[in-house]
């Protein structure tokens, strides 16, 4: 029985990922329902010669979800399809937001053991680019993922686990949108779970020299620096079964946390040694003194990125944290034109086998620098940016695959011991580079 799915796109839309840095504007755009109307476009863009982007919530601080041929956004295929509450496992569609699925678990008792900053992100997306939070015990978030299913370009459907597929498994858990279309994911889950967070202030000095203490003391231990400074805000988020309890006020975290910072900073851009006054007085205006609060895991882990922001994050060893970080901090005072925006955010992350992970089978420090950008307002940044790469390609640095890098299949093949066995499934997978875009071209050729 042929069943024939009218599939309609809509031209003129224009696409911009949230920080607005990046944007395209596709032929057509997308919002199917349905595995066969996903396959009819497939078979759209093939009769046309035209390649497919698959994007979730756009979050990504590069051109990665990027085309101006078709587009398939994927909210509309949302559903939380199956919750085991034995093996506490869920299996969602690959459109779903962390946002809805985090409070459709809640209902079950269960939650993901770990989240990156942001939930206005599709669940397929999330793990596509490998998106990561903090604490040594834990992976990536793809490391939560136990299956998948995937439609790729001939429209077969694979189903990929450890036992079933398990190439392709490995490829897909972090699988960069080109692989195919991630359709349901299988996320391992944990029972429910409330976090305590102390904010303290500490020195550089400190923390670089009783790093593993740090590590062991705090299951998400996490640290913030201050550039053109020694202070440090030190983050230990740990499962508690105290009642939940906040600290935080709407003015400090508004009124002078986002609206004066935003003025100050936009102030900067006409006198650049400004940056270093502004980052030590909103140490001691809102980091200098103990804070905690109390909430259900995901408050916790989510926090809003108010700011628009051009962002780096690269994966190092972990035994290279100091070396790093301290070469950082003495580029910037070696050179006073260099100024950059606080915070650089410290995160840890465990060792992995996802071939594409920047944690590939070592524990990893993710360094995480920020330009914001005051009223839209682009801040020079270049120096800064190409040192820190610099720093990080030095001491065996992989970045993040959301964010902006400058990384060519050369680098990538010599980062990356199983780059090799991932070109070869997304070869196998999409012959005809059906999935590919700009950004994916500078990886693969």
């Amino acid at each position: 029985l042929l069943v024939l799915v009218q599939v309609h796109g809509q031209g003129g839309v224009k696409f911009q990922n949230w920080a607005k840095t990046y944007g395209s504007s596709p032929e057509l755009y997308f919002q199917p329902t349905s595995v066969e109307e996903i396959r009819e476009i497939l078979d759209m863009a093939r009769q046309r010669d035209k390649r497919v982007k698959v994007v979730g919530g756009g979050h990504s601080p590069s051109d990665i979800a990027c085309t101006d041929d078709f587009m398939i956004q994927m909210g509309k295929m949302n559903r939380v399809l199956k919750v085991d509450k034995e093996k506490q496992q869920v299996t969602v569609e690959g459109g779903i937001f962390l946002s809805d699925l985090n409070i459709e678990l809640s209902k079950h008792g269960l939650a993901l053991a770990n989240l990156g900053a942001v939930s206005e992100v599709a669940a397929a997306g999330v793990i596509g680019t490998g998106t990561h939070n903090t604490g040594i015990k834990h992976g990536i978030l793809p490391t939560q993922v136990v299956a998948l299913t995937l439609l790729t370009a001939s429209g077969e459907i694979l189903e990929c686990s450890d036992c079933i597929n398990a190439d392709i498994f490995q490829a897909a858990r972090l699988h960069l949108g080109c692989l195919g279309v991630v359709l349901t994911v299988t996320f391992q889950c944990v029972p429910q779970f409330h976090l305590h967070e102390v904010v303290f202030p500490s020195t550089l000095t400190e923390v670089l020299n009783h790093l593993d203490d740090h590590l062991k003391r705090s299951q998400y231990f996490r640290f913030l620096w201050f550039p053109h400074s020694e202070n440090v805000s030190v983050i230990y988020q740990d499962p508690t079964n105290k009642p939940p309890s906040s600290s935080a006020s709407w003015f400090w975290d508004y009124a002078v946390g986002y609206y004066l910072l935003e003025f100050l900073l936009w102030i900067s851009t006409f006198v650049p040694s400004l940056v270093c006054w502004i980052n030590r007085f909103f140490f001691w205006l809102l980091f200098s003194s103990r804070v905690e609060n109390i909430a259900i895991s995901y408050k916790i882990f989510n926090y809003e990125c108010r700011f628009k922001q051009h962002v780096q994050d690269w994966a190092i060893p972990i035994e290279k944290t100091k070396e790093a970080l301290l070469e950082l901090k003495a580029a910037l005072e070696n050179n006073p034109k260099m100024v950059a925006h606080y915070p650089v955010e410290v995160r840890f992350a465990r060792a992995d086998e996802i071939w594409l992970s920047p944690c590939f089978q070592r524990d990893s420090c993710y360094m995480n620098i920020i330009m914001y950008r005051p009223y839209g307002k682009n801040v020079p940044r270049l120096n800064y940016w190409l040192t820190y790469e610099g720093i990080m390609k030095k001491h065996g640095g992989r970045p993040h695959w959301a964010k902006a890098h400058s990384c060519t299949r050369k680098d990538l093949e010599k980062m990356y011991p199983a780059f090799p066995k991932f070109c070869s499934v997304r070869e196998k997978l999409d012959p005809t580079g059906i999935f590919l875009n700009t950004y994916l071209e500078k990886v693969f050729y």
